[in-house]
C-alpha cells in the first residue's frame, strides 16, 4: 500500500526519535559503569569520568562544524551518516583494549551527538505539516527523557551480571536498529540553505537568538549543577538504599517524559509563559530538596516536580532557537547544542566545587539561583521580542530553496 506523504513524514519522525534515544542513551550509559570501566582498564574513577567529558566537549565543537560542512547535503544522507558513526563509536568502545581507544570511541560519539542535535532535532519541521511541528519535535526530544530513564538502570543491570562492554554492544545494536528504520522510513530531505561559520556568528546579532542562548546557559547550568549530584545527595543526605535511589531516578525520568509532551501542547499557546513558569518551578524543586531531606515522600514529590518541568526545557529552548531565525534554524540549533554541552560541563564542575566545599545545600541553592536568572532573562527580555531573520552573512550563504512551510510554523510558535 502506498503511504501518504503525511504518514511517511510521521514514520520518519519516529525513526529520528529512535535515533535521539540511542544517542542520549549512549552518552549517559557510562555514568553507571564508571567503577567497572576503571577496574577493567586499571585507571582511577576520576580518569574514567573523562569518557563522559570527552563526549560532551567533542559534541560542543562538532555541532557547528558538522552543520557548516554538510549544509549542502540532503539531510537524510547526513542523518544516515551520523547514525552509522553512532554504531561504529559503540562498537569501538565495546572492544577498546585501552583507555585511549575508548576515549577515541567516545569522541566519535560526540561528533554524532553534536551533528544530530544540530540537524536531526529540527527535522520535525521538515517532515510534517506546520500545525504539527511542535508535536513532532516533542516526539523526537522525548528520546532525551526516555534515555535518561533507561541509561542508569540499564548500566547498573548489565554491570551486575556481565562486563561493561556488553552495555556498549547493546547500544550498538539499538543504533543499528535506528539506522534500519531511518533507511526505510525517511524521505528525501533536501538541504534548504547554505550555512557558513560567518552565518553562525551573524545569529548572535539577532536579539531573540541571543536571549535564547543566554537563557539556555542558565537553565543547563542549573540542571547539571544539581542533577549530577542527585544520586550522592539521596545516598548521603536522604540516606536511602540503592534500590530506592534507582526508583527515585526512574520517577524523575518518567515525570520528564510527561513534561515533554505537556510542553508540546503549551508551547504553541505561550512560549514565554511555559518556559518562565518551568524555570521558576525548577528552582523551587531544587532549592527545597536539601530542606526536605528528612522526608522521603517529600523528596519523591520534589523529584517528580523537578523531572516534570525539566522534561519541558530541552523542547522549549530548542523550539525558541529554531524559531529565532526562520531562515537559519540549523545554525541556531548548532549554537544551541554547543551552548548546552559547554553548560553541562560547567554546571557539573561548579556543582562539584560547591559540594566539596560546603555540601549539597550550597550546590542546590546555586543551581536554583541559576534557574531563576534564566527565568528573569526570558520574562524581561523575551516577552516583547519578535522572531527575526538576519539574512545570510554573504551571497553564498543564501538559502538554496525555500524551507517547507517555514513562516506558518514560525507564526504559530510566536509567544
Amino acid at each position: 500500500m502506498t503511504q501518504t506523504p503525511d504518514r511517511r513524514g510521521w514514520l520518519g519522525v519516529l525513526s529520528v526519535a529512535l535515533g535521539s534515544f540511542v544517542l542520549v542513551l549512549s552518552e549517559f550509559l557510562p555514568i553507571g559503569l564508571l567503577p567497572a570501566i576503571a577496574d577493567d582498564l586499571h585507571i582511577g574513577i576520576g580518569t574514567a569520568g573523562l569518557v563522559v567529558v570527552a563526549t560532551g566537549l567533542t559534541a560542543a565543537v562538532s555541532s557547528p562544524v558538522v552543520t557548516v560542512l554538510t549544509s549542502r547535503v540532503d539531510r537524510r544522507t547526513v542523518l544516515w551518516s551520523l547514525t552509522v558513526l553512532l554504531v561504529i563509536a559503540n562498537l569501538v568502545g565495546a572492544f577498546a583494549p585501552t583507555f585511549g581507544l575508548l576515549i577515541v570511541a567516545r569522541m566519535l560519539l560526540g561528533v554524532a551527538l553534536g551533528g544530530f542535535w544540530a540537524i536531526g532535532a529540527g527535522m520535525g519541521a521538515r517532515l510534517v505539516e506546520a500545525r504539527s511541528v511542535i508535536k513532532a519535535t516533542s516526539i523526537i526530544t522525548a528520546g532525551i527523557s526516555v534515555a535518561t530513564v533507561a541509561s542508569l538502570p540499564l548500566g547498573a543491570f548489565v554491570s551486575s551480571f556481565a562486563s561493561w562492554r556488553v552495555a556498549f554492544l547493546i547500544s550498538a545494536a539499538l543504533a543499528a536498529l535506528a539506522l534500519v528504520g531511518q533507511l526505510v522510513l525517511l524521505p528525501s530531505i533536501p538541504a534548504v540553505q547554505r550555512v557558513r561559520f560567518a552565518t553562525l556568528g551573524g545569529l548572535l546579532r539577532v536579539p531573540r537568538a541571543r536571549i535564547g542562548l543566554i537563557a539556555t546557559v542558565f537553565v543547563f547550568l542549573a540542571q547539571f549543577a544539581a542533577y549530577t549530584y542527585v544520586a550522592p545527595y539521596l545516598e548521603d543526605l536522604v540516606k536511602v538504599t540503592a534500590g530506592t535511589i534507582t526508583l527515585a531516578l526512574l520517577l524523575f525520568g518518567v515525570a520528564g517524559i510527561a513534561g515533554n509532551f505537556v510542553a508540546g501542547a503549551t508551547l504553541s499557546r505561550n512560549m514565554v509563559a511555559t518556559l518562565t513558569v518551568g524555570k521558576v518551578l525548577l528552582a523551587v524543586a531544587i532549592v527545597l530538596l536539601p530542606i526536605l531531606a528528612w522526608s522521603v515522600p517529600g523528596v519523591f514529590v520534589l523529584l517528580a516536580l523537578w523531572g516534570f518541568v525539566w522534561g519541558a526545557m530541552p523542547l522549549g529552548m530548542q523550539t525558541w532557537m529554531a524559531t529565532a531565525t526562520p531562515g537559519g534554524s540549523e545554525g541556531s540549533l548548532a549554537l544551541f547544542v554547543t551552548t548546552i554541552q559547554l553548560s553541562i560541563a560547567a554546571g557539573s564542575v561548579l556543582g562539584g566545587i560547591a559540594v566539596s566545599s560546603s555540601g549539597y545545600g550550597l550546590d542546590f541553592t546555586i543551581a536554583a539561583a541559576f534557574a531563576l536568572v534564566g527565568a528573569v532573562v526570558l520574562l524581561t527580555l523575551g516577552r516583547g521580542d519578535r522572531t527575526e531573520d538576519p539574512g545570510p552573512a554573504d551571497p553564498a550563504a543564501a538559502p538554496l530553496s525555500e524551507p517547507r512551510s517555514a513562516e506558518p510554523a514560525v507564526d504559530a510558535l510566536r509567544p
